[in-house]
This record gives structure tokens, sequence and C-alpha cells, in this order.
């Protein structure tokens, strides 16, 4: 089944997105400043697999789950798709963790009498 891979990565960043814009934690709070940092740090990856693809370290298996187009030898489409969504990934999981940190903390200083309910 070719693409079901590339279909994977994206209704996984749908979630991911579903879950950014009820919380608003990266795209939906700042989109430029999400878009800017996606599109880097998919760069920096895609630079290191590129350098892992000359050396000979990253090599593309076969799998029928690919759609079988390349972007270089050994660089499947998918890729980039994939590592764009890493980098999303780990900027709503990022700020998550940071809002419930700082909730935590601030439940940590509020006196027992002053707490919610």
């Amino acid at each position: 089944m070719p693409g079901v891979y590339l279909l994977a990565i994206v209704l996984s960043a749908a979630g991911v997105a579903l879950v950014d814009r009820r919380l608003r934690l990266a795209a939906w709070a700042a989109p430029g400043r999400t878009a800017v940092a996606v599109g880097v740090g998919t760069a920096v990856l895609l630079a290191c697999d590129l350098v892992g693809i000359a050396a000979g370290v990253f090599v593309k298996g076969e799998s029928p789950l690919l759609l079988g187009v390349d972007l270089a030898p050994h660089l499947p489409v998918e890729e980039p798709v994939f590592l764009a969504f890493l980098c999303y990934l780990a900027l709503v999981a990022w700020e998550g963790s940071r809002r419930v940190l700082v909730r935590r903390r601030a439940d940590a200083v509020t006196p027992r009498s002053e707490a919610r309910p």
C-alpha cells in the first residue's frame, strides 16, 4: 500500500495540530515564530540526513509503505515531511510541558487557604 507512511505522518500532524489549536501552544499562539522554528529545524535535520547519506550511514530500505518517490538517492519524499512533523511535535510538547511546570510551581507557592477548590 504505497503512501501509507506519508498518510500516517499527515494524520499524526493533524492530531498534534488539533491539540495545538485547542490549547494554543505553538502555531495558534505564534504562527510566524512556529513556521520559522519548524523550517529551520527541518533544514538542520535534513542537512544532517544528507551528511549521513553521503557518508553511507543512512540508506533507504525497501518498503511497500513508501510512495517510491525519492528527492535524492536514499532520501524518500516522506523524510522532510517527517522531519517537519517531528519539529512541530517538539514545539507543541515543549510548550505544553512548560505550561504544566509553570502551573505546578504556581500551585506550590500558593498557600493552602488560597488554593483552588
